[in-house]
């Protein structure tokens, strides 16, 4: 299958999944984020950790299995996974509603009340390791040895393309976005949106923690390259490589919207995640709350000491820390994941 993605992979996911998955709810979010860099924009929350298994990874989940379905392409043997737990969750979900085995595997280290819900879709869940890509070569070797059809997390164009259709939601709810805002670990999610945010000229702002960089890291290099992975948003955007998907919708093409690429520091997703529930009383992820952190950041360079001046242009460079809005810009933020421990509210770590 080809690694490439279009916004008419986005146009055919999205009708392949209508009815399978929970539309997006889109809520005004007046007020929130103004003690950072949102004062005097039009901030938009969309709440995708609503949607089946807690997550967007249930529209990537349910594409690629409803598209092989579609070829004929599914094996007696199942789909099986590697997955810090939201992929692996909707995977598992996907396979039950369709009848299909799911094995998934996932570090040793992830959040017990992903594994356990991972077991109540039915799933064979597999612990390898301490990081991602320990879990990622297990579950290849059993792949290739047991015949499954091998999913990913989020380095799939049917994967992508899914995760892509939240944006033609968003799009058609909030007449004339300019800038959505996307927490990126692996860059499933952010190259889908960034695909169909270009089509309609929207900019799509890929937030990243400052020491969980891999498409930062990527734009830099220019290719996907492997980097360490230190932060309190770990268990879900803990990828130490990005997909050359992501990298490939960020890659600038001319055009006046262009993507861009940003950091937070550590300190900052957890202010935002305990300002959504202090405010709004909406309880996500540290990973889902790494996007409204970009808002939150107030010019924070985290550890490399210098003083923020770039233009948020996503050339890669590591001064860029947080995403200042213009006066009346309409901004979205896409809250992603919502499959985390109530109690870590209070005892999230101690910002370094």
């Amino acid at each position: 299958m080809r690694q490439q993605l279009g916004y008419d992979d986005i146009k055919a996911a999205a009708e392949r999944i209508a009815g399978h998955v929970r539309p997006v709810a889109v809520a005004p979010a007046e007020g929130l984020g103004d003690s950072g860099d949102a004062k005097g924009a039009e901030l938009w929350l969309a709440l995708e950790y609503l949607q089946h298994t807690g997550s967007f990874k249930a529209r990537g989940a349910q594409n690629f299995l409803r598209a092989h379905r579609e070829a004929g392409t599914l094996p007696d043997a199942g789909v099986t996974i590697a997955s810090g737990g939201n992929a692996g969750l909707a995977c598992a979900w996907a396979a039950l509603r369709q009848g299909v085995r799911a094995t998934v595997f996932l570090p040793a280290n992830a959040p017990q009340v992903k594994v356990a819900r991972l077991r109540s879709y039915g799933a064979d869940v597999r612990l390898v390791g301490t990081e991602y890509a320990e879990a990622l070569a297990a579950c290849e070797e059993f792949a290739a040895s047991n015949g499954a059809l091998a999913s990913h997390a989020y380095d799939h164009p049917l994967i992508a393309a899914g995760a892509g259709t939240l944006m033609e939601e968003i799009h058609a709810q909030v007449p004339g976005l300019d800038t959505v805002l996307v927490a990126v670990g692996g860059g499933g999610l952010f190259a889908g949106v960034a695909t169909a945010a270009r089509q309609h000229g929207i900019r799509a702002v890929a937030v990243e923690p400052e020491h969980s960089r891999a498409l930062h890291a990527a734009l830099a290099a220019g290719r996907p390259v492997d980097v360490t992975v230190d932060s309190v948003a770990g268990d879900s955007l803990g990828a130490r490589r990005a997909t050359a998907l992501a990298v490939d919708a960020a890659r600038p093409d001319g055009d006046v919207i262009g993507a861009r690429s940003v950091l937070v520091p550590d300190e900052a997703i957890v202010r935002a995640r305990r300002e959504l529930w202090e405010d709004r009383r909406i309880l996500v992820e540290h990973g889902a709350a790494t996007a409204l952190a970009a808002l939150l950041a107030n010019g924070d360079n985290g550890d490399n000491g210098s003083n923020s001046t770039s233009d948020n242009t996503g050339t890669g460079t590591d001064d860029t820390y947080g995403y200042r809005p213009a006066d009346g810009e309409k901004v979205c933020v896409i809250l992603c994941g919502a499959n985390t421990d109530p109690a870590t509210l209070s005892t999230s770590p101690a910002p370094r």
